[in-house]
């Protein structure tokens, strides 16, 4: 179902345009499935499509001489490509889908179209790619100048914000090699958080137990990039409890 109604949206961006934008995107959005490890976009690859997230998780890496860093984590509340508002033609990351869900594609000619004749989508796109961009900035930031323990605390905070939930699919090699960080010192983090209640292993998953704990855990990182997709004024729900999922803002 293509989103002509606020009902048929999740993504928060596409669900705080006038339902006259919406219902003007809706011909030219594409409803998609998103897989583990899919890559949506190449670094120095042209940008064919913007994706508005409806669930799920998508990382976003700088990958240079066969190393690979993460500068953003893009869920229900944003789009992946929409940094082509900053006026690059080339994607300059990698966008890799880490957790799987579902998404609503765009062509770009597309949306600049749109953009160009609707002032509303524009704004909103604007806000967002200004939060992202300060997102991106602050993680790199966050890579050189504090500790394992804060940057571990603030990525799970941010995950479970962008994907709304307190389970997260996620293993110690796939946290150490997004973060740069060793594996072992990953897996010694994680312990000690489950020592303290914080979170729960299992094979593949990390629970989230102590969600408001484990913010103090983090750094200052964690809070400025928060408060910056606050300030874009798209409505960002709460974190459901455990297995389950509040309701999108329709």
């Amino acid at each position: 179902m293509r989103p002509h109604t606020r009902t048929s949206v999740k993504n928060t961006i596409l669900a705080s345009v006038s339902l006259e934008d919406l219902a003007a995107m809706g011909p030219f959005l594409e409803p998609i499935l998103l897989r583990e490890r899919q890559v949506l976009h190449e670094p120095k690859k042209p940008l064919e499509y913007v994706y508005f997230i409806e669930s799920g998780l998508v990382s976003l890496r700088i990958v240079a001489e066969g190393s690979m860093l993460e500068t953003a984590l893009i869920g229900f509340r944003g789009a992946v490509g929409a940094s082509f508002l900053l006026g690059g033609h080339c994607s300059t990351h990698q966008a890799v889908v880490l957790f799987p869900g579902s998404a609503h594609r765009i062509h770009v000619d597309d949306l600049r179209k749109l953009m160009n004749e609707r002032a509303e989508i524009r704004e909103q796109l604007s806000r967002y790619v200004q939060a992202l961009s300060l997102h991106c900035a602050q993680m790199a930031l966050c890579g050189v100048r504090h500790d394992r323990d804060k940057r571990i605390a603030s990525w799970l905070c941010l995950a479970s914000d962008a994907s709304a939930s307190h389970l997260l699919p996620t293993t110690h090699d796939y946290l150490s090699s997004l973060l740069g960080l060793r594996r072992a010192g990953v897996t010694e983090t994680l312990n000690r958080f489950e020592d303290k209640g914080l979170i729960r292993k299992a094979r593949g998953i990390l629970q989230i137990d102590e969600r408001k704990h484990l913010e103090q855990w983090a750094c200052c990182c964690y809070k400025l990039i928060s408060n910056a997709y606050a300030s874009t004024d798209v409505a960002i729900p709460a974190v459901a409890p455990a297995g389950q999922r509040h309701p999108q803002p329709l």
